[in-house]
């Protein structure tokens, strides 16, 4: 065992002035004015460190359900206090924003409206434009999950309405799981500070940042950064200016359409009905009735483990297969590989 430098360990401190220029970088991907903050784990911790900013005893909270993540921000937002009205679509569809607007003109005292971007889970995406609009007339704070959809789709929080976007790059952006980063619109942090049951002095605090970071002119850091995955997350976003965040999307998009078009040979059926409500981040595939897709899915990773492929999570393992082609993997090659082994196992499994 030598002493020689490792590449992973021994790295110069990283300074305040560096960890601002990383969150620049995210900032321009966002094409966002706001405030932007850098949180320093997996996105669930923006995710939920925003609902328990925002909620508390008297919040009216509209949460749009449109697969796994939606009823945990309902559980969320519950426990903060707020009174939770659920619009649950099925999933193999997306909301609509008449839908929203039906929803708010019944409940007139909804103050806040929590809606994920695209679900990789179901493989749908939402009308983020368009509700966005709707939730601005009505005036409600508006928060956002667009940890898959960045980099696979539009994403413009502020031509949009957005108050709170959270993203995570582990997915199309090809890059660590372990930061992750939220925009912030003046109102929200308003909303915030008015809320006396907002965390303080907590890990999920966002207060915290913004009154010791971004209100200090980002001079100090509130304690050390995640260094590995800050410098990754810099190289990631590196990596989308060079290639082109227009060009990323189109990855994306043409891997999702290849998808569902050459689906029907390997015997599948896409999950998500209509072609617009399609996430282009990955793509979901219904398996034949008695057809097993927690088998196929074993028997295609047996045949070639590197395969961006994985069962429905809970009651959706039997009937639905997920094609992550993000990242990396959003190109037309390796859909084809996916397409070829899936079908080749889905063979293997018909009695």
């Amino acid at each position: 065992m030598t002493h020689d430098q490792h590449p992973f360990l021994d790295l110069a401190p990283m300074s305040a002035a560096e960890f601002a220029a990383i969150e620049d970088k995210v900032a321009r991907l966002l094409r966002t004015e706001q405030d932007v903050v850098i949180m320093q784990g997996e996105a669930l911790l923006p995710l939920e460190g925003c609902i328990r900013a925002a909620a508390q005893p008297g919040t009216v909270a509209l949460n749009v359900i449109t697969g796994p993540y939606g009823q945990t921000f309902g559980n969320w937002l519950r426990d903060c206090g707020a009174e939770v009205i659920d619009l649950a679509v099925p999933f193999h569809t997306a909301v609509t924003a008449e839908q929203i607007r039906t929803a708010l003109a019944e409940r007139p005292d909804i103050d806040f409206v929590s809606l994920v971007h695209a679900e990789a889970a179901t493989g749908n995406t939402n009308p983020v434009a368009e509700i966005g609009a709707v939730v601005r007339e009505h005036g409600a704070l508006f928060y956002l999950d667009a940890v898959a959809s960045v980099g696979a789709e539009p994403l413009l929080p502020d031509a949009w309405g957005v108050d709170l976007c959270v993203i995570g790059a582990q997915k199309a952006m090809g890059g660590p799981a372990g930061v992750s980063a939220v925009s912030v619109s003046e109102r929200a942090w308003k909303r915030f500070a008015d809320n006396p049951r907002a965390p303080r002095r907590s890990y999920l605090s966002l207060l915290d940042w913004k009154e010791r970071w971004v209100d200090g002119g980002r001079k100090a850091l509130l304690h050390a950064p995640a260094q590995l995955e800050m410098l990754a997350l810099g190289a990631c976003a590196d990596r989308i200016e060079d290639e082109g965040l227009d060009a990323l999307m189109a990855r994306h998009a043409d891997a999702a359409r290849a998808t569902r078009e050459g689906a029907a040979a390997a015997g599948l059926a896409p999950y998500v009905h209509d072609a617009k409500d399609a996430a282009p981040v990955a793509t979901t595939l219904r398996t034949p009735e008695g057809v097993d897709a927690s088998a196929v899915v074993a028997a295609a990773l047996a045949a070639d483990a590197t395969l961006p492929v994985a069962a429905g999570g809970g009651a959706l393992a039997h009937e639905m297969i997920r094609v992550n082609h993000y990242g990396p993997d959003a190109r037309i090659d390796v859909v084809e590989r996916v397409l070829a082994v899936l079908s080749e196992a889905m063979h293997l499994q018909k009695p």
